[in-house]
This record gives C-alpha cells, structure tokens and sequence, in this order.
C-alpha cells in the first residue's frame, strides 16, 4: 500500500520549530508499504522554521495574528494532488497540526487546549476519500491498514 506520511513523522526537519523525529512505529511501515512524506506547509509556501500557527474556525493564524490560512489551503490542495499522483489511499499525519491533525486539534487559543476537529490537509485528504489518521493511533484504527 502507498501511505502519505507528514515528512516530520520521518525525522525531516519541517516542523514549525524546524525539528523533525523520526517515529519508530510509523518507520516501521517502510518495511510492508511504500511511505510518501510531505510537508503541507512547505508546499503552502511557508518557511522551516516558522510561527505556530492554529486553526480558528475556518482560518489559520499565527501567534502573531498573521492570517496563512491561504498558504495552508494551497499546501492542502498540493498534498492532495500528490496524493492521487501516487494513488495513496491513507495518509498518517502529524496530531494535533492546524495542517496535518486528524480528528483533534488546538482550538486557536494558543493554550495548548484541544479540541474535536482536522486541520486543513486532513479536512481535504478526507473530503476526497483518503482516510487519515494520526501517528498514536494509525495501528489501532481497523482496516486502516
């Protein structure tokens, strides 16, 4: 099976805070299933490292009240295209991303606060039939893989 996998689970140093880690679990599939890394918000346009960004409703904003909501939605609709480029099925994303969560996110606050939702990525991977799912809890998901 092909897998898209946020770059950062794969230890490519892409996160907001210009770190990556290499996730054992998520590694592991390289060895049954071929892994295709991205990063959304590369491909949005946004620098490594860069400020936190959350989702508020239907926007992304930074810490710093910058609204990237655009760039978030272009880097969306370029993992998408790569996505059906591969013929990826399943994505496992990075939890808790105003890009990459999927199923909870932080609630805009910048208070480490979560909440019931997906970030822009996994809203549009789901919307057009690639089940996404997060690096804790990938494996335990039936039929997932």
């Amino acid at each position: 099976m092909k897998i898209l996998v946020s770059a950062c689970l794969l230890g490519i140093c892409c996160r907001y805070n210009g770190e990556g880690e290499l996730d054992p679990q998520v590694a592991e599939l390289m060895k049954e299933h071929q892994l295709i890394p991205v990063c959304p918000e590369i491909l949005g346009g946004l620098p490594t490292p860069r400020v936190p960004a959350e989702r508020l409703g239907n926007q992304v904003i930074t810490k710093e009240n910058q609204d990237v909501t655009e760039a978030y939605a272009r880097g969306a609709a370029e993992t998408l295209k790569l996505a059906k480029l591969y013929g990826c099925t399943r994505a496992i994303l990075k939890e808790r991303s105003p890009s990459c969560g999927s199923g909870r996110i932080y609630d805009g606050t910048f208070s480490r606060k979560q909440i019931d939702g997906y970030g822009v990525t996994a809203e549009l991977l789901e919307k057009n039939g690639i089940q996404t799912a997060g690096e804790s809890n990938f494996a335990e998901r039936e039929g997932f893989l």
